[in-house]
């Protein structure tokens, strides 16, 4: 008798506990690792003074920091997620100008809300899911390299951006609570660089559409 209420038991907390695992409402997620910025960018001809010089576009390099994600589950298939994450630096370079070299340095965050459907309704660990939602990109601390400066740039200044945003990412639970993550997010930046050159207005169109690659680890409140 013993022996049989144990191995009910035993099965019944087996069938319990993995749905402990799935999202539900009200739960709150916090995430952190590193974020990868992979900017593919396309970039219009550079203009002086309205002109544009044949060959010549503008560049910007990737960059890796501390991203943060914040999620909060508005039923248990559905939520609303925040990413947010250290600011991002980018080497802004020029090509086909004469010898190609660093205009300058700028930095940037890029905000990120979004609806996050999972599709797992059962209490699987593995908690795959797909967003869609508007990005904000902030564009600040932009500086004219020593370089450009010698041969006479200055004020290098970048629109702020609006754009869509998607992703896909899954949650794997550890725990009830803790997570490992991976997610990745494709961002539409469209912004205007401008910079003086001496008393000549320069100024390129930057189409960014980066690419975001995030792995890190999180708890579920």
């Amino acid at each position: 008798m013993r022996k049989t209420l144990l191995a009910t038991s035993l099965l019944a907390a087996a069938v319990a506990a993995p749905s402990a695992y799935a999202h539900q409402a009200g739960d709150i997620l916090v995430r952190a690792g590193a974020v990868h910025v992979s900017t593919h960018e396309s970039s219009s001809k550079i203009k002086v003074n309205g002109s544009a010089v044949p060959g010549s576009k503008a560049t910007l390099n990737n960059d890796t920091q501390l991203g943060l994600n914040f999620a909060y589950m508005v039923t248990d298939n559905i939520g609303v997620e925040l990413l947010a994450a250290t600011p991002f630096k980018h080497d802004v370079k020029v090509k086909g100008v004469g010898p190609d070299f660093k205009l300058g340095t700028i930095k940037h965050l890029p905000p990120t809300l979004s609806a996050v459907y999972y599709p797992m309704a059962s209490g699987s660990a593995f908690q795959p899911y797909v967003g869609a939602g508007i990005n904000y990109t902030w564009f600040f601390d932009e500086k004219v390299s020593s370089g450009a400066k010698a041969d006479g740039f200055r004020n290098l200044s970048l629109k702020n951006s609006w754009g869509l945003a998607a992703q896909v990412g899954a949650d794997y639970m550890l725990t009830d609570n803790i997570m490992i993550n991976g997610q990745i997010r494709y961002i539409d930046i469209d912004t205007t660089a401008s910079v003086n050159l001496g008393p000549n207005k320069v100024k390129v169109d930057v189409d960014v559409k980066p690419w975001v690659y995030m792995v890190g680890v999180g708890y579920k409140f």
